[in-house]
Formats: C-alpha cells, sequence, structure tokens
C-alpha cells in the first residue's frame, strides 16, 4: 500500500511552517520563556490560529468547522514541535475531540463552533478523580494551560466530564515546568460539578492525543537533527569540519534512520484511526513509542555534539531537549506503550 500526504495537507503544511518560521520564530520563542510572569498564551499566535483555521480541521462542517481527519491536525502537530511553538493549540485540539465523540448535541453546539472560530481555551486533564452524586473529587498534576481555559475536559478512571475551571469547588494552581513552551498546573477539584460526556469515547480521545503528541515529538526530533547536521558541517575542528569525522557521521546516520522512521509512524497513526483500520491502536502505541524514543534521542545529541555552546540557556538547543523530555511521557511513555503492543500482541487486548 503507498501512502502520502494529499496536496492539499503538503500545502497545509507549509503554511504553517512559513507562519512559525516568519512570524513566531525562535527569538519569539525564547521571549515566552523567559517571561516567568506571563501566561504562556502569546496573543499574536493564537489570533494565528483563528485567522487561519488550524483549530477548524477536526469540527464537523454543520458546527463551522471544515470536518477534516486526524492526519490534518497531525500535519499542524509536527509543525508545531519543529517550531517549538507554545501556547494551548493542542490542548484544545484534545479537548475537543472529547467533546466532538462523547458530548451531546447540545454541547457540541455550544462548543464546537467556538472551538472552530478560535474564541475558547480548552485543556485535558487526566487522573484519577473519582465521582459521587455527580460531583468530582480528586488532583490532577500537569495539567496544560489550566488557567487560560473556558472548560476543562476531565478523564478519570469512571468516565469524562466537561468542567468550569472558575466553577464552585474547582482550584487551579499554577507551578513552574522544566519545559516553558508550555505553561502546566494542578486542578484540585472538590466536590465539583462536571457535564458528562460519554465515557465509551475515552480511550478514543487518549488515542488521539497520544498520535498528535507523537507528531509534535517527531517535529521536535527532525528539526533538532537538522540544525544538528548543519552546525557540524561548519564547526571545524584540526581544520576539519567535525561531521567529517567517523564517530559523529554513523551516530548522526543511526539518528536519521531512527527519525525517519518515527515520521512514517506517526502519519500512518492519524491515518489509522482516520479509517478505522483494525491495527489502528497497534498503530498509535507504535507512533508513540519511536517518537518518544527518538526525540529524547536526537535531542541529547544535539546538545552533545554543539560541545560547550549547546549546555547553555543562551543556546536554542534546550528547547528542543525539554520539550521532548515533557512530551515523552505524555499520553503515556516508550515503554507503557510498548507493554500495550505486547498486550496487543499476545493477549489481544
Amino acid at each position: 500500500m503507498f501512502f502520502a500526504l494529499t496536496d492539499e495537507q503538503r500545502a497545509l503544511q507549509d503554511s504553517v511552517r512559513r507562519f512559525t518560521a516568519d512570524r513566531f520564530g525562535l527569538r519569539s520563542v525564547r521571549e515566552v520563556w523567559d517571561d516567568a510572569d506571563g501566561d504562556g498564551d502569546p496573543p499574536e499566535l493564537w489570533k494565528a490560529v483563528a485567522d487561519q483555521g488550524w483549530l477548524a480541521g477536526l469540527v464537523p462542517e454543520r458546527f463551522g468547522g471544515l470536518g477534516l481527519g486526524l492526519l490534518d491536525a497531525a500535519v499542524i502537530a509536527r509543525c508545531w514541535g519543529e517550531a517549538v511553538a507554545p501556547g494551548p493549540l493542542p490542548a484544545t485540539t484534545v479537548a475537543a475531540e472529547a467533546i466532538r465523540l462523547g458530548g451531546s448535541d447540545e454541547q457540541q453546539r455550544e462548543w464546537l463552533p467556538r472551538v472552530a472560530a478560535a474564541e475558547v481555551r480548552l485543556t485535558l486533564a487526566v487522573g484519577g478523580v473519582s465521582v459521587h452524586d455527580g460531583a468530582l473529587s480528586g488532583v490532577v498534576d500537569h495539567v496544560e494551560y489550566p488557567h487560560v481555559a473556558d472548560r476543562i475536559v476531565v478523564v478519570g478512571p469512571d468516565g469524562m466530564w466537561l468542567v468550569d475551571p472558575a466553577g464552585p469547588g474547582v482550584t487551579v494552581t499554577r507551578h513552574d515546568a522544566l519545559d516553558r513552551s508550555t505553561r502546566l498546573g494542578t486542578v484540585a477539584l472538590q466536590r465539583a460539578p462536571g457535564e458528562p460526556l460519554r465515557a465509551d469515547a475515552a480511550s478514543d480521545v487518549l488515542d488521539r492525543g497520544a498520535v498528535l503528541c507523537a507528531n509534535d515529538l517527531v517535529g521536535v526530533a527532525r528539526q533538532a537533527l537538522t540544525r544538528t547536521v548543519d552546525y557540524v558541517r561548519t564547526r571545524e575542528q584540526f581544520g576539519r569540519p567535525v561531521g567529517s569525522f567517523q564517530a559523529l557521521k554513523h551516530a548522526l546516520a543511526d539518528l536519521h534512520v531512527a527519525v525517519s522512521m518515527a515520521e512514517h509512524a506517526g502519519w500512518y497513526s492519524a491515518h489509522a484511526l482516520d479509517e478505522a483500520r483494525p491495527d489502528a491502536d497497534r498503530a498509535v502505541s507504535v507512533a508513540k513509542a519511536k517518537a518518544g524514543q527518538a526525540a529524547r534521542d536526537t535531542t541529547a545529541a544535539m546538545i552533545q555534539f554543539h560541545g560547550g555552546i549547546g549546555y547553555t540557556w543562551e543556546h536554542d538547543a534546550h528547547f528542543y531537549f525539554k520539550r521532548a523530555k515533557r512530551e515523552e511521557y505524555q499520553y503515556g511513555d516508550t515503554p507503557t506503550h510498548l507493554e500495550r503492543l505486547a498486550r496487543l500482541a499476545f493477549d489481544g487486548g
């Protein structure tokens, strides 16, 4: 079977890449990183999300969206990773999928048109939340952008709910993160009201989140590798470019193979979910496992191969390394997905 992006998807990829390169490059990313008191949600970037319709892709046409597939969203996610871009676009995309897949007609009518127009920000909180008499209790750590979210999709062992972060019984506490291309917080629920979403949609939502995260990671990995190759071609030692040394050439070749395999796995996992292929669950875990490993190894090599300058705050290498480290564990790390693959292979589920 031959598989490739369509001309429209390639045009979308070029459009997102051009915008981030021309109007929100690494200098703008650094400003967000260095702004310790900022909310991490640059308004000019969110305006572009609205103007370009980057959140409208997965929203059905009857709600003002484009009715596209997960592969189109994966194209954007990969460009987002390449640019180490900040903001709640990834979290809003996944939380909106929870409403699309698990929401009632009324919930979909209320929220999906506003998502498509980028009028609201959403986020996802996954953790050990209990429900009693319709009220939610529990604490969820490492939630992306809860302080700017209009609604939080809470995913617990017993279902999914739509929660107002400004509602009674909800406390949002911001805290610093290793990777400042996002902002994290803790969401504490104390008998907080929540609108139920369909519980049976939760696993599909998390798989879709894993696919988008895998493609973001692949974007990080490919950009880190490209920048490293460019550097070792020009950095000279003993009168020769260091990239000509055999040890570096072989290591970079191995990384290129790993990143290429992760790239293909990322595209295919999105396609498999779009087409409801029988191997979709396996494809998701392959993509997330490979992407996490490739991004971890490539960004670590980026720092190593840049020498002393690669370890400094002033160099951009740590942007990629820290984003890869955070996302490696998001939606399940490599060992978690390898274990899932083993269960699927030997136990059938």
